[in-house]
C-alpha cells in the first residue's frame, strides 16, 4: 500500500521546456540556411539600412569588449544607453524581418526578444557604485553578457546572409 503512495509523491520523469537558445532546443528557430528570404525585399533600402544598423550594434558590442579588455574598470554604461535605443533597435530588426517568410519570422522573433533581453541584462550587470572598483566576478559577468549579445546579433544576421 505504501508503494502506491510513493508513485503519487514521486512523479515520473519531467521534461524541461524549450525556450530560446537554452533547454532542449528551440522549437521555432529554424536553421538560417533553411530560411526563406525574399531577395527583392532583402535588397530594399529599409532592409539594407536595418542590416547596416545591426552590424553597427554588433560592432558596438565588440568595441565594449575591447574597452573592458584594455581597462577592466571602463564605464560602458553611457555607450550602452547611446548605442542601444530599444525602439530604434526593434525597428531595425523588424525591417530585416520583412524580408523573411512567416515561418522564419517566428524564429527570428525569438532572437529579437533575446537581443532586447540581453541588452537589458547587460545594462543591469555593468552598473557600478561610484568609487567602487569592478570586481573580477562582476567583470566576468559583464563579459559573458557581451559575448551572449554578440552571439545573438550573429545568429540574427545569419538569416540575411
Amino acid at each position: 500500500m505504501w508503494y502506491a503512495a510513493s508513485f503519487v509523491i514521486l512523479p515520473g520523469r519531467a521534461d524541461a521546456a524549450k525556450y530560446g537558445g537554452f533547454g532542449a532546443g528551440s522549437p521555432e528557430v529554424i536553421d538560417p540556411k533553411d530560411a526563406i528570404v525574399d531577395p527583392d525585399a532583402l535588397k530594399s533600402d529599409s532592409v539594407q539600412k536595418g542590416l547596416a544598423a545591426v552590424r553597427g550594434y554588433k560592432q558596438s558590442v565588440v568595441d565594449m569588449r575591447a574597452a573592458l579588455g584594455a581597462d577592466n574598470q571602463a564605464d560602458i554604461g553611457p555607450k550602452i544607453r547611446k548605442d542601444f535605443d530599444f525602439s530604434v533597435i526593434r525597428t531595425d530588426l523588424n525591417a530585416i524581418n520583412a524580408a523573411l517568410d512567416e515561418d522564419t519570422q517566428r524564429g527570428t522573433d525569438r532572437i529579437v526578444r533575446a537581443i532586447l533581453q540581453d541588452i537589458t541584462e547587460l545594462e543591469v550587470t555593468q552598473k557600478q557604485k561610484p568609487g567602487v572598483p569592478r570586481s573580477e566576478t562582476r567583470l566576468n559577468n559583464v563579459c559573458r553578457k557581451l559575448e551572449k549579445l554578440e552571439k545573438s546579433f550573429d545568429e540574427y544576421l545569419a538569416f540575411a546572409n
